[in-house]
């Protein structure tokens, strides 16, 4: 079979991402703190944009400007300095008198400090991750060259709870170093603070902790070590029976193990980044209206350089390729300006029409939230749903309720026999408030629960509501019971 080139004329239709729709498309998947690091970094890198000065911030600056050249000049300096003549005597200083300034009995020994003197972790405002805090106590100690090592390696491998990651045998294969070397460097550390640090498990660290407390032989002790799981369940029976003592005891020494002792001494030092929130959106009662205001603060208003414009229309003898980079960065400029107001317009819109929907949420809260989905709001302001989405997405809307991420408002739909469908998430917020109202002597059941509902003519089965506890972070009836 011969093989031929022929040429054919083919129409074809396809999508293609322009660099201006996938910038508007960024701009507006950004948070409202991504969004002024986006602003401050285009500012610098593109010369054609500039940030426009109000006429307010101009007078401000100009003031303060004068106020600083004004009070420059009340206290001028002059420029020349006074005469001295040769006949002018100069005081003799009296070096004998200036070494009797120290005293002979200033000692200048280091002193050690008092047990609960402050360390110099109370003045700074971070406080210090768990490993370099150990390393600093650790520095005080009297340890040589491999006993440090030891150490060194053993702090290394806690986790962000404050628990060994390792078995002793692994700390002697990788430092080369016997048992005995490794179990005690071990019990240095378990001796610094926080209590109960480098245990094993929970049980260990409280143990850790009673002991330091002088209450190893204590009730609590017992039951740390060898009946934590009755604890957590609230079994006091079997508790009472294994170690012999009464319910009221068990039940003292069970509040004193949960009030006093920290199940995990390390996470109070663990380094996670704490990710703050900035609104996007406000929405304010104003004369008994809900109104929506853009949060537009810290928030640059942007032009086209007025220089690298009137540089190019006096055109003179600029080369070619200075002119077009030039208009290249104008339009640049000029297509970034327009993605950010295009931004701003389109959360407006959707914060308005989520507005329209769920109204009375703003009036009575989050037990009347409405069931919406994306394709409501779509529709409502004539946009595409995955436009909706990524504007929900991550943005935040301060209101008198409290700040809400726009996808909150967003939730399926419970159906009510004659009545108006229930949001999901109006069903969780009855749940959340049924747990805080209960008899905590006799907490309500997952199945209780559902019966509730029920009565407000709300049917949802007890595996449901298991599944919405859960995701409000709700114990279970049997850690949420407390003994009499």
């Amino acid at each position: 079979m011969a093989l031929e080139l022929k040429l054919q004329l083919k129409l074809a239709q396809k999508l293609v991402m322009t660099p201006q729709l996938r910038l508007a498309i960024k701009l507006l998947q950004m948070n409202r703190l991504e969004l002024g690091d986006a602003l401050q970094a285009e500012i610098e890198q593109n010369p054609a944009l500039e940030e426009e000065v109000s006429t307010k911030d101009f007078k401000e600056n100009q003031q303060s400007l004068s106020s600083t050249v004004e009070q420059k000049g009340n206290n001028k300096e002059s420029d020349h300095t006074e005469q001295v003549r040769a006949e002018d005597s100069i005081p003799e200083t009296n070096w004998e008198d200036y070494a009797n300034t120290f005293d002979s009995n200033v000692s200048f020994s280091r002193e050690t400090p008092a047990a609960d003197a402050p360390s110099q972790f109370d003045f700074i405002s971070e406080k210090p991750g768990l490993l370099a805090y150990l390393q600093w106590q650790l520095a005080h100690s009297e340890l040589d060259r491999d006993e440090w090592d030891i150490a060194l390696f053993i702090a290394g491998n806690l986790n962000r709870y404050g628990f060994l990651e390792c078995t002793l045998e692994e700390v002697m294969e990788a430092t080369s170093c016997d048992h005995d070397s490794a179990e005690y460097i071990l019990e240095v550390i378990q001796d610094l603070d926080p209590p109960g640090i480098a245990a094993r498990d929970v049980s260990e660290s409280l143990s850790l902790q009673l002991e330091r407390m002088g209450m190893e032989d204590s009730l609590a002790a017992k039951i740390v070590k060898d009946h934590l799981g009755p604890m957590q369940t609230r079994n006091y029976k079997s508790i009472c029976q294994a170690t012999g003592h009464k319910r009221a005891e068990v039940v003292k020494a069970i509040e004193f193990i949960t009030s006093e002792l920290t199940p995990y001494p390390g996470l109070p030092y663990s380094t996670e980044t704490t990710n703050y929130i900035v609104p996007d959106v406000y929405v304010r009662k104003i004369d008994g209206e809900f109104v929506v205001h853009l949060n537009e603060e810290d928030i640059p208003n942007l032009k086209l350089s007025s220089g690298l414009q009137e540089l190019l229309q006096a055109d003179g003898d600029m080369d070619k390729s200075s002119k077009s980079y030039i208009k290249e960065k104008l339009k640049d400029a000029g297509w970034f300006i327009k993605s950010l107001h295009q931004r701003q317009r389109t959360i407006f819109k959707v914060m308005d029409s989520i507005l329209k929907f769920q109204r009375d949420f703003f009036e009575y809260g989050p037990t009347r939230l409405k069931p919406l989905i994306l394709r409501d709001v779509a529709e409502d302001i004539e946009m595409h749903e995955s436009t909706i989405s990524r504007v929900t997405s991550n943005k935040y809307v301060h209101t008198p309720l409290g700040i809400y991420e726009l996808k909150y408002f967003f939730s399926t739909a419970i159906p009510r026999q004659g009545e108006e469908a229930l949001a999901a998430e109006s069903i969780r917020e009855r749940i959340r408030m049924m747990v805080k109202e209960e008899d905590p002597y006799k907490p309500l059941s997952d199945n209780a629960i559902s019966l509730k509902l029920k009565e407000q003519n709300i049917k949802i089965a007890r595996r449901t509501v298991a599944k919405y506890r859960e995701q409000l972070k709700i114990l279970p009836v049997k850690h949420r019971r407390k003994p009499r």
